[in-house]
């Protein structure tokens, strides 16, 4: 009998019966009762376990577990280690399975989770085909699925060729999949047309379910739309894409891995522009259990571009935290201490910056490729060309390519170091003539070496270069010109010897016919024909050809004006100022007119006349000096201001307007 006179029969049976309508909660009291009356009963214990791992509560089950170990033993292995890998105690729940006395089917499965978790994609991937080659349940469409998954995994993070597995395109999880594997390999059409298979199949499914709302419908499409939006976003597509991920965003889905993917995408897009909208978005990839939903790579790219944006916004001190965290996770990756370089770079400290660079690349020597070529970029922003040179030859995986030569022979070309240039070419030459002789690159070396010899004036140096071009090509009449010349410096003997193989004057000439030559396209220069006289016959001497006479330019008609009359004879002086033409007299002069005063404000009509200079016969023609003894005492005498004189206006001489004076005391003004 249990305690309050309960049987364990009749506890046993509440069990059974909250077991069978899902309430594992009321289980639970009931199975605490029976544990009671015996501590160690070990159905009631593994029911407990059970019902806790129903309710999600995988803490208290694994400590039901941990607390009675010794009386569960191996019963409860795979229990023990699914509340582990649901905890995300990945290392934890893969000691477990393997210690595990028999691997059983359900162990298995388990043990491929972990191993995916843990990106161990080889082992996971034999785990899953042995699974499905020798099982046969109603779950081997989500086994297939998940084998779909690893071979996608490993083609995205891993560039791991695909392989024919066999699997089907049967549901829309298996062309997810199968469309992600295709973007790993770089086909992104074929793996645009499988996430619209897949989204057609995915409404099929749902839209048979009565229950499935279109929202639901919409909420499960958002994996396939985000991964069509980043397939449009590697083919160039920007702005559908960021639409796409957009509305993604809007639905708010419950998965914070694809809502941190998209939003990760989006600031890319967004670069350094609409920085306010990437610092919303970040905030995204901060989710909660994010780490756990994610690939490591994913994380870091995330992290990478934090970085970024940190510095884009000009936060210094969070852009070194996070690029340093970065470089601690992974101390052989280039990508954390390019953007501390380039954040130094931002704050003018380039010798800082060249120092950094120096110190990873003698630490880590198998990525200093791309650290050089940035070291060289900032010796030349320094103007320190002979530094940047010494980088780039120091590159053995680069320092021999066509464009790397280029790019030494021009900066060496620009210090005048043609010696540098020489030895650049000089050793190019040589590596490739062991490695690759008579190649195309070879030969295009050699070729571009003794052009360069030649036009510094090095013709002894590029005799053995042109030699070797001759030899391959003894038709080749320009490098054969090009030898003589050099030799005619040093050897004139072997120039005349030479001389004998070029090719006569009669097989060098062409028909060409000249005046469609002249007439061509690209001609720059067209010789004009005379233009033949017409009208009189003019004697001609001699050896004389036809008279030559320039073309004359048309003159335009100049156009007259609105109220011409042409039964008018025009004004002989029409193009005289008025005041200058015989007929002016002047303009004519009213009563009005004569009373305005022609001073200051506040002058009189008849101080203006008195003080009219024209009107005295005895006032001299000019104006009285400031000192005289009659211009201080007209000043004093009558109050007002001289009026001011003006100058004749000259033949052509134009009128100014005077300005409008402001109203004092006025906010405005006029």
């Amino acid at each position: 009998m249990a305690s309050g006179g309960v049987s364990v029969a009749s506890l046993w049976t509440e069990v059974n019966r909250c077991g069978q309508n899902g309430d594992f909660t009321r289980a639970l009291k009931a199975l605490s009762k029976i544990l009671h009356e015996n501590r160690e009963d070990v159905t009631a214990l593994q029911c407990k376990i059970v019902c806790h791992v129903q309710n999600g509560s995988f803490k208290e089950a694994l400590n039901v577990m941990n607390t009675h170990s010794k009386v569960l033993g191996s019963d409860v292995v795979f229990e023990k280690a699914y509340c582990e890998y649901r905890l995300n105690r990945v290392e934890s729940a893969l000691k477990t399975i393997e210690s595990a006395p028999e691997q059983t089917d359900k162990l298995k499965e388990l043990y491929g989770q972990v191993l995916y978790r843990l990106e161990r994609y080889n082992e996971c991937k034999s785990v899953y085909t042995d699974l499905i080659r020798n099982s046969q349940d109603e779950y081997e469409e989500e086994r297939k699925t998940n084998l779909a998954a690893v071979v996608a995994a490993m083609s995205q993070w891993e560039k791991a060729p695909l392989e024919d597995l066999g699997l089907p395109d049967s549901t829309y999880e298996l062309c997810y999949n199968t469309s992600c594997a295709l973007i790993g390999q770089g086909q992104l059409t074929e793996a645009f047309n499988k996430l619209r298979q897949a989204e057609e199949l995915c409404r099929l499914s749902l839209a048979d379910d009565s229950d499935v709302t279109e929202e639901d419908i919409e909420s499960e499409l958002a994996v396939i739309h985000s991964q069509m939006a980043y397939v449009m976003q590697l083919q160039g597509r920007t702005d559908e894409a960021l639409q796409l991920y957009n509305q993604v965003i809007k639905l708010k889905p419950s998965d914070v891995g694809l809502l941190a993917v998209t939003a990760n995408n989006i600031i890319t897009i967004n670069k350094d522009q609409n920085v306010f909208d990437s610092k919303k978005k970040v905030k995204l990839t901060n989710a909660e259990g994010v780490e756990y939903k994610l690939a490591k790579k994913q994380l870091q790219t995330i992290d990478l571009n934090k970085a970024l944006l940190a510095m884009y916004t000009n936060q210094a001190d969070q852009c070194r935290k996070l690029s340093s965290s970065l470089q601690s996770q992974n101390p052989g990756h280039p990508r954390p201490v390019l953007i501390q370089v380039a954040q130094l770079c931002r704050e003018k400290q380039h010798s800082r910056a060249i120092e950094l660079l120096q110190q990873f690349s003698e630490q880590h020597p198998e990525s200093a490729s791309g650290i050089k070529l940035t070291m060289a970029q900032l010796y030349l922003i320094q103007a320190h060309v002979t530094k940047a040179c010494d980088v780039l030859r120091s590159i053995e995986e680069f320092k021999h390519k066509p464009g790397m030569v280029s790019a030494l022979v021009t900066m060496y070309s620009h210090e005048e170091d043609i010696d540098g240039a020489i030895d650049v070419f000089k050793q190019a030459i040589e590596h490739y003539q062991s490695e690759q002789p008579g190649s195309a690159t070879h030969l295009a070396l050699v070729r571009e070496a003794a052009n360069f010899k030649l036009k510094y004036g090095r013709k002894k140096e590029a005799i053995s270069d042109l030699e070797q071009l001759w030899k391959r090509n003894t038709k080749d009449v320009h490098t054969l010109a090009q030898l003589i010349s050099a030799y005619s410096l040093v050897d004139t003997n072997k120039a005349k010897s030479l001389s004998k193989h070029l090719p006569s004057a009669d097989t060098m000439s062409f028909n060409v016919d000249v005046d469609e030559l002249e007439n061509s396209h690209g001609a720059t220069y067209v010789r004009k024909k005379a233009a033949k006289v017409t009208g009189e016959n003019l004697p001609k001497e001699q050896g004389q050809g036809e008279i030559e006479i320039k073309k004359k330019k048309k003159k335009k008609k100049g156009k007259l004006p609105k109220n011409y009359d042409s039964k008018v004879t025009p004004d002989p002086e029409r193009w005289l100022p008025m005041k200058e033409r015989t007929y002016y007299r002047g303009k004519k002069k009213g009563k009005k007119k004569e009373q305005i005063g022609k001073g200051t404000q506040g002058a009189t009509a008849g101080a203006s006349s008195e003080l009219d200079a024209s009107k005295t016969a005895s006032s001299p023609p000019t104006s009285p000096r400031p000192g005289s003894a009659s211009g201080s005492s007209a000043a004093a005498g009558s109050s007002v201001a001289p009026p001011r004189q003006q100058k004749p206006a000259s033949s052509g001489a134009t009128r100014k307007k005077a300005p409008a004076k402001k109203k004092k005391g006025g906010k405005g003004g006029w």
